[in-house]
């Protein structure tokens, strides 16, 4: 993959784990009554995790069916809770109350969370299944 996209897939990973994992992370921590900084250095610590894993795991395609799903979920929900919490901000500044992030933490970060595990899924299988090009049945596993 070019070393341009990994580094832009790998922030805007890192960058909207950081943000889901603090609001969602401190909502249950500060009803604990525990201090704030340990919400702020969990999220960071996350936000660090899923940056390392996005950044080595697309200098190569995933060999894992589970790590082929991870690394979809990742980006994809990423890249939609970044489309949806920051997207109203900056396209409708004038809008009344702050209801548009939660269109990024409730719709498009769970949805592009699902749809982007669902498409690493069939990126594994599309991979790991060659097709005989002589017939319509694969190569392995056939029903013949």
């Amino acid at each position: 993959m070019n070393v341009v996209i990994r580094i832009l897939v790998t922030l805007i990973s890192g960058v909207a784990t950081l943000f889901f994992v603090f609001w969602q992370g401190s909502s249950l921590i500060l009803s604990l009554h525990v201090p704030f900084w340990i919400s702020s250095l969990g999220s960071l610590l996350v936000a660090a995790g899923v940056a390392w894993y996005v950044w080595t795991h697309t200098a190569s395609p995933p060999a894992s069916f589970l790590g082929s799903v991870l690394l979809g979920a990742f980006v994809v929900g990423g890249i939609g809770f970044s489309a949806g919490y920051f997207g109203p901000l900056l396209f409708t500044p004038s809008s009344p109350g702050n209801l548009g992030p939660m269109i990024g933490v409730f719709i498009t970060g769970p949805l592009g969370l699902i749809l982007g595990a669902a498409g690493g899924g069939v990126r594994w299988y599309a991979r790991e299944r060659p097709v005989d090009k002589t017939s319509n049945w694969p190569k392995t596993g056939d029903m013949r």
